[in-house]
């Protein structure tokens, strides 16, 4: 296992107070009816893509210090499972189906496998070496990062019906999203993929496609970076950002029940 670069938990505990105060604006304009306009904005939506982005690209950055990935992911799944349940209790009207958790926990579990399956090969390819551990080659992560890059963005717009080529967008067959049934949640393993059913809704989807590319992204974005990790920019510990960092699981588990409670209580 690497050794943990701490500018990962700073990063990681300025999203999360990023990821809070956008939550807490949505708890304000949608449960408590505040007029705020510009919510809707486009800066907004870039707000709200940069921390989907820094979470998913950080988590699969991390993938290379974890211990236990297939466990880590199982467990993370588990609270996305829980969340749904939670949700569909307690707020109906704004559920949680196939949330940030559920992708980062199917994306854990994919990417351990394979990893799993890839040190059993190289471990019987190399029965006669000491040192067969899988190492990034930098050129080869710099082409797995462009490869999943170039996947990201072309499955950006999956969820709406196509794929986005520059700026050729390449429709996709309708049949692919029309088995929602009165519910929406007709043919879920199709909306879990990317292919967003008709009549579906949630308060926080992130589908396989594209964000597990995204994912994969940040695996590889590790490999591209190595060889600077010794660089002081790697090594920032702003405490009570990395004290976050640290705590991400539980605090995102948590910070919605109690804004919700905030929301509630004000005048």
């Amino acid at each position: 296992m690497e050794k943990r670069l701490k500018t990962l938990d700073t990063l990681r505990g300025f999203t999360i107070i990023s990821m809070i105060l956008y939550h807490f604006c949505w708890d304000l304009k949608y449960i408590k009816g505040f007029d705020m306009e510009w919510y809707v904005s486009e800066g907004v939506y870039f707000w709200q893509q940069s921390i989907c982005w820094s979470f998913i690209l950080l988590a699969g950055f991390c993938m290379h210090f974890a211990r236990s990935p297939l466990r880590n992911g199982a467990v993370v799944f588990l609270f996305g499972v829980i969340v749904t349940c939670v949700t569909e209790i307690f707020l109906p009207e704004a559920p949680i189906h196939f949330g940030v958790l559920t992708l980062l926990g199917s994306s854990m579990l994919l990417m351990g496998a394979y990893l799993k399956i890839y040190d059993r090969i190289n471990s019987l390819t190399h029965a006669q070496s000491r040192d067969h551990k899988y190492k990034p080659d930098k050129n080869v992560s710099t082409f797995g990062f462009l490869i999943t890059a170039f996947l990201f963005a072309l499955t950006k717009g999956i969820n709406f019906g196509v794929l986005k080529l520059a700026f050729i967008n390449i429709k996709l067959p309708e049949s692919l999203y029309q088995n929602g049934g009165a519910d929406g949640m007709g043919h879920s393993y199709l909306t879990y993929l990317g292919f967003m059913q008709n009549g579906f809704y949630s308060s926080d989807y992130f589908s396989l496609m594209p964000w597990f590319f995204l994912f994969i992204a940040g695996y590889f974005l590790y490999g591209v970076l190595r060889t600077r990790f010794k660089s002081k920019v790697f090594h920032i510990d702003i405490k009570p950002l990395s004290w976050l960092g640290r705590h991400s699981l539980i605090i995102y588990l948590l910070h919605q029940p109690v804004l919700y409670g905030i929301t509630i209580l004000l005048p």
